[in-house]
This record gives structure tokens, C-alpha cells and sequence, in this order.
């Protein structure tokens, strides 16, 4: 299978340069041990409140004048459906996203408010509703992460963290990414092993969803039931498996994955929001969450990178969370 060329990525970069924000590096909370440090890599601050948007945009940008004329049709649990509904009204592209009956009301609301139009169908069934939409209207499909193009565009996450630390004249030890269908992690380890062969990339989904470690440690792609990833509360984080081109990038650049709990997860919502003033969605605090809570489970080394991949938390449930975890740790 071909892999990601570090080209694409510069490529995709290019083509990003004033659409999206090229989010910077900030303190992270503390470990408590004073041995190491942790900077995040907010991707919450973009416009459509994930990374998404990066490879929404470059796929979109992609497409030929007689594809953009068909129109694009995606399944998502709300980040990838609102980046490609915010992509398409910029590049004139008429999108329709397929989610999930569970998808939380705050990204279904978002993507409807970027124009795109909205199909919410039981979670088993997406790809097979997004198959029939596609033949009956020839509408160009756009997967959220098994996609060359889209995960290009996350890979400037990864090469932006690499131009960033070069300036600080530091060198991170290890990168912490978010891994759910596999798109981010694929695009930031392919990007930073070519830039910086010895960096630890190391993904982190929570225990209730955790077919990617599967698969790594296994060696084959395995796929969990939505009855149990349906479980977090990280909801961009239930796909039952990653995809089968991420898969590829996971087993050729990616070090290892560990898993954290829902209480941790819960605990490190409220801990970004009150010691980094960064407002993370579940899916985005795991990375955080496995550097506070699962050190023994991390590679030895000072410096940490924590991609935060999203912020669309319902400010409902940001509101609990903090009433719950507000107290000093």
C-alpha cells in the first residue's frame, strides 16, 4: 500500500496557508513529578473547533471542477461532518453528512449552521447509508480518515509541530495523538518520523474503545461492535476500527497505544479548562489524560507533545464536568 509522502503534506500545507490556524504550542498541566514537561497542540482554537477542518479542506481543494459539480456526501460523528460542511461553503461544494442517531446535538447544530445537509441514521448503519446516498445522487464520497488527501491534511498537524519546536530549539521526545479512525495519527507520525526519525508517536484511545491497540499489538485490523465503543463518552473516539489505510501508517510509524478510563477522561476535561484555559471535548483530552494518568505506560523523555484534536463539548456537560473535577488535583 503507498504511504504518505512527506510532499503531500507540504503540499496540503500550502493549500491550508490562511484557511486554517496554524494553532500554537502552550504549557500543559503538570505531571506533578517536575522531571517532565508537556506543551498542547490546541487544535480546539480552529475555526470548526477541531483538526478536521485541515483535511476537509485539502480533500475538497482536491477535487476536480467536474467532481466539486457532484457534490460530496460523508458519514460523521459531528467534527468531520462540520469541517466538510465549513470547507465545502467556502469552496461552493454542496456537502451532505450522514450521522450517527447518537451524535452529540451541538456538532449535528454546527454542521447544519455551515449549510451542508443532515441524514442521522443508527450508528451500525453509516456506511451503508453514505453507499446508497452516493450512487443515487453520484455525489463524491469523503471518508473521515481512509483517505490519502484527508489524512495529508492532518499531517500538517505533525509538521507544524515539528517547525514550531525547531524554533524553540527544542527536540519533543514524544508526540501524543488522539486515535479513533486513525486519520490524525496517520498524517502527524508519517510527517514527523520523516522529519524526526527518533520521536516516540504514541496513540491514546480510552479502554471502551480500544480496537486500534488491539490491532497494533495483534497485527490485524480488528473491528469492535458499536454496542461497545458507543460507550465513551468521547464520541468522536467510537468508530469500531481504524481504518484500512490509517492501519497501514499506524504499523509502519507508530510506537505504541495506551488506553485511558472514562474518569479519567472526565477528570482531564475540567483540568485543561481550569489550569490551561483550554476547552478540550472528551476525544480531545485523552492525549492529556494519558500523560497525567499513564506515565508508566509512556516512553521515557522531558519533553511531551499532547494534540488537544477538538473542543465541541456541550457546554451543558463542560459545566457538570467542572462542577464535578473543579477542586485542586
Amino acid at each position: 500500500m503507498t504511504l504518505l509522502d512527506l510532499d503531500d503534506v507540504r503540499a496540503a500545507a500550502r493549500r491550508l496557508d490562511g484557511v486554517v490556524l496554524r494553532t500554537p504550542l502552550l504549557p500543559g498541566p503538570s505531571a506533578g513529578d517536575g522531571a517532565r514537561t508537556l506543551l498542547l497542540k490546541p487544535e480546539n482554537l480552529q475555526v470548526t473547533g477541531s483538526f478536521k477542518l485541515r483535511g476537509a479542506y485539502n480533500r475538497l481543494a482536491s477535487l476536480s471542477a467536474a467532481e466539486r459539480e457532484r457534490g460530496v456526501v460523508a458519514h460523521s460523528s459531528g467534527n468531520h461532518g462540520n469541517a466538510l460542511a465549513y470547507a465545502g461553503r467556502l469552496l461552493d461544494v454542496e456537502v451532505t453528512v450522514v450521522v450517527p442517531e447518537t451524535a452529540a446535538p451541538v456538532k449535528v447544530d454546527a454542521i447544519r449552521r455551515h449549510g451542508a445537509s443532515v441524514r442521522s441514521v443508527p450508528a451500525s448503519d453509516l456506511a451503508t447509508a453514505v453507499g446508497a446516498f452516493a450512487k443515487e445522487s453520484g455525489s463524491v464520497v469523503v471518508p473521515p480518515f481512509d483517505d490519502l488527501g484527508v489524512i495529508a491534511g492532518q499531517g500538517t498537524v505533525g509538521l507544524e509541530i515539528f517547525e514550531q519546536t525547531l524554533r524553540m530549539g527544542v527536540t519533543p521526545d514524544t508526540v501524543l495523538v488522539p486515535v479513533s479512525g486513525g486519520g490524525l495519527i496517520s498524517g502527524v507520525a508519517a510527517a514527523l518520523k520523516r522529519l524526526l526519525p527518533a520521536v516516540r508517536v504514541i496513540g491514546v484511545e480510552p479502554k471502551t474503545a480500544a480496537d486500534a491497540r488491539e490491532s497494533l499489538r495483534t497485527g490485524q485490523r480488528v473491528a469492535w461492535p458499536t454496542t461497545l465503543t458507543g460507550r465513551t463518552l468521547a464520541d468522536g473516539m467510537r468508530s469500531s476500527s481504524v481504518g484500512v489505510i490509517p492501519f497501514a501508517h499506524i504499523q509502519e510509524y507508530v510506537d505504541d497505544i495506551v488506553t485511558v478510563s472514562e474518569n479519567e477522561i472526565r477528570e482531564t476535561v475540567a483540568v485543561l479548562a481550569r489550569e490551561s484555559r483550554v476547552v478540550a471535548e472528551p476525544s480531545g483530552s485523552v492525549t492529556t489524560a494519558a500523560y497525567l494518568h499513564r506515565r508508566d505506560d509512556l516512553p521515557p523523555g522531558r519533553l511531551h507533545v499532547a494534540v488537544v484534536s477538538g473542543g465541541n463539548i456541550d457546554t451543558a456537560l463542560l459545566s457538570r464536568l467542572l462542577a464535578r473535577y473543579g477542586g485542586a488535583r
